[in-house]
């Protein structure tokens, strides 16, 4: 793991900052099995439709995001989670100021 301190307490979404107009990402893990990142998105920032070669499991830390999986969309709310399958199109858009923690596994 990088990017974040070990034996101690953590909470999440204080480890990665908003900044406005932005989406910003902060790597943990990075490697040929698993693929672990904070992101923090301003109001109305997003990732465009795309295809991962893993699943990704997808938490909401803060906000409210919207998730599209195959044209499906989802409405994501703090505690909430869901799994985008591998090589399905998919998307992630703030409809509000929004950070989720992306597991992606390999």
């Amino acid at each position: 793991m990088k990017n974040i301190d070990k034996a101690k307490v953590l909470i999440l979404k204080e480890q990665v900052a908003y900044q406005e107009g932005q989406v910003v990402s902060k790597t943990l893990v990075q490697n040929e099995a698993v693929s672990v990142t904070l992101f923090a998105f301003d109001k109305d920032e997003e990732i465009s439709t795309h295809e991962s070669g893993g699943d990704a499991f997808v938490t909401c830390l803060d906000g409210v995001g919207r998730i599209t999986i195959d044209g499906t969309q989802y409405e994501l709310k703090e505690g909430q989670s869901i799994v985008m399958p591998a090589k399905h199109p998919h998307a992630v858009y703030a409809k509000e100021k929004f950070k989720m923690l992306l597991v992606v596994v390999f």
